[in-house]
């Protein structure tokens, strides 16, 4: 598991598809650097890439806040079937039925439903399109679901809709931005089938 940051206060890792991101990937950092380490936001077992995790309770609180608050943002890359619009915001209500671990666009408020909302870009356009997507909010499955929901599957997401041979969804969280020791720190990484599309990224 590849280190790119990491200080007495904070690690910030890339996290490698198939790797639960609560358990698994705190014990491999625990191993690799010692100490305590305390998970803060979650990224699906099928989906690889940036994390930060706090090494003391005081920086988890710093963190937690940040997330609370808003400054802390979190951008990924996707691979999805067809070619959406150019660049768009979505809002859903979302709900998540627990015993399938399966999310749903619902049309209005009930128990359990979450609003959700994303904004993104497309990098690339054709039968599969490389598009770029900030989160606003973290819900389960977000962005595997809003984009689904709309006939853009992400490729491999087979829960969602796609029908392809590949293994895992074409997901990845490629950066990550949050104050810190009073700057903005801002850590990024990109999977190889986003390097090969090669295009600039935003």
């Amino acid at each position: 598991m590849e280190i790119l940051y990491q200080d007495p206060q904070i690690a910030v890792c890339v996290k490698p598809v198939g790797m639960d991101a609560e358990q698994e990937t705190p014990q491999a950092l625990r191993a690799a650097l010692g100490g305590e380490i305390y998970p803060l936001h979650r990224l699906d077992k099928a989906v690889g890439g940036v994390m930060v995790f706090a090494r003391t309770r005081s920086a988890a609180a710093q963190l937690s806040r940040a997330m609370q608050d808003g400054t802390f943002m979190k951008e990924y890359i996707a691979l999805v079937h067809g070619a959406p619009p150019a660049e768009g915001v979505w809002e859903d209500l979302l709900w998540k039925d627990a015993k399938k671990n399966k999310v749903f666009v619902v049309k209005r408020m009930r128990g359990g439903v979450r609003p959700a909302k994303l904004s993104y870009t497309r990098l690339t356009q054709g039968d599969a399109s490389l598009v770029a997507v900030r989160l606003y909010t973290g819900r389960t499955h977000q962005i595997r679901v809003q984009f689904a929901s709309r006939g853009f599957p992400l490729l491999g997401d087979h829960k969602y809709g796609a029908r392809d041979s590949i293994a895992a969804p074409m997901l990845f969280s490629r950066r990550i931005t949050f104050p810190y020791a009073g700057k903005i720190r801002s850590f990024e990484a990109l999977p190889p089938w986003a390097e090969l599309q090669n295009v600039k990224m935003p």
